[in-house]
């Protein structure tokens, strides 16, 4: 096969920064992706409905690409209330976004504890308006048990709201599927790091911190079932890019920021992916048709992308306010290339 046309694909775990990041990344993913999820988790954290519509204001005025839709969330916290929720929802905002306080970068106005009763009444407002919410689920133990720990989350949720869509986000643990097979309201999304990548490429060879990641790379076992659910396109996954930007400096301090940027290149790099494994005809599914059945999306704008059979290369920088931002596999060749 010498041309994919992807139609409409979305990414449906995306962040984007704010300043003159913004700026620098917004049309890698804008002239790509029909609309994007985008999280919330900024300096000044998107906790209302005003803060969301000025922060898409702000990547729209910034996207040259037009034909694009950042789909907005709202930062679930301990003030948020009944009539902050309904106002999101009738401006358009159905994803609530749950962080666990100190689970990743800027989650530290997350919450403590989850299954408060104060989170239990948002979870049943949220039920009844028709919100969709999506999980970072950590615990704050061992780190390679984390998700899995996490799971008794998702579980109490799932059971006392079996209306309300739940969505595992940057699923990395393959105990985590179980719960995608046992809850008709559990879903999830998958990033590229986490269906091709192990603990190894951060730890293996020497510490490479572009690597790391939250919730961190794992096992061969772990990228190998996921690759999997990718692959068959399973209908309760969809795909997430969790493209997570830092400038180097912050990559490369004592303090590693956690995040792996993979928007410059994401879908040569899946067509690829797609192809040596010979599904490429699950990746219209697994990029778009999937997360429209899962989040009910119409309406959005409809955008045919082009990729051929030749080579491309993933850049080695991206400039961005006098500093660099590495992208994942920085300088590799890619057997396909976007046609712009």
């Amino acid at each position: 096969m010498e041309e994919i046309i992807l139609y409409d694909p979305l990414d449906m775990h995306l962040h984007l920064r704010e300043g003159e990041i913004l700026k620098d990344i917004i049309d890698f993913t804008a002239s790509s992706f029909s609309a994007a999820v985008v999280m919330p988790n900024l300096s000044v954290p998107i906790t209302s409905t005003d803060l969301a519509l000025q922060y898409k204001k702000e990547i729209l005025m910034n996207a040259k690409n037009k034909d694009f839709i950042p789909l907005m969330t709202i930062y679930l916290n301990d003030f948020l209330d009944e009539n902050e929720l309904k106002i999101a929802y009738d401006n358009g905002i159905k994803i609530l976004k749950l962080y666990p306080k100190g689970a990743t970068t800027n989650s530290q106005n997350g919450l403590d504890e989850i299954l408060t009763p104060h989170t239990l009444k948002l979870f049943e407002i949220a039920q009844d308006l028709g919100f969709i919410l999506s999980i970072h689920g950590e615990s704050k133990g061992f780190s390679l048990d984390r998700e899995y720990e996490f799971g008794k989350v998702f579980v109490s949720i799932a059971e006392k709201f079996p209306k309300l869509k739940i969505i595992i986000e940057h699923m990395s643990d393959h105990r985590s599927i179980e719960l995608l097979e046992t809850y008709e309201n559990i879903y999830a999304t998958l990033t590229l790091h986490h269906i091709t990548m192990t603990l190894d490429d951060v730890l293996g060879s020497g510490l490479k911190p572009h690597h790391f990641c939250k919730p961190i790379l794992k096992t061969p076992k772990d990228k190998e079932m996921l690759l999997k659910l990718a692959l068959q396109a399973h209908p309760k996954v969809s795909f997430g890019s969790d493209s997570a930007p830092h400038l180097e400096k912050n990559k490369l301090n004592n303090n590693a920021a956690a995040g792996i940027f993979s928007s410059p290149f994401i879908l040569c790099a899946l067509s690829g992916l797609f192809e040596k494994y010979d599904k490429l005809e699950n990746l219209q599914d697994f990029i778009s048709n999937n997360a429209k059945n899962i989040y009910g999306l119409d309406n959005l704008p409809k955008k045919a992308i082009k990729l051929h059979k030749e080579k491309s290369w993933i850049p080695t920088q991206i400039k961005s306010n006098q500093n660099n931002i590495v992208p994942l596999n920085a300088g590799e060749v890619l057997d396909w290339n976007q046609v712009l």
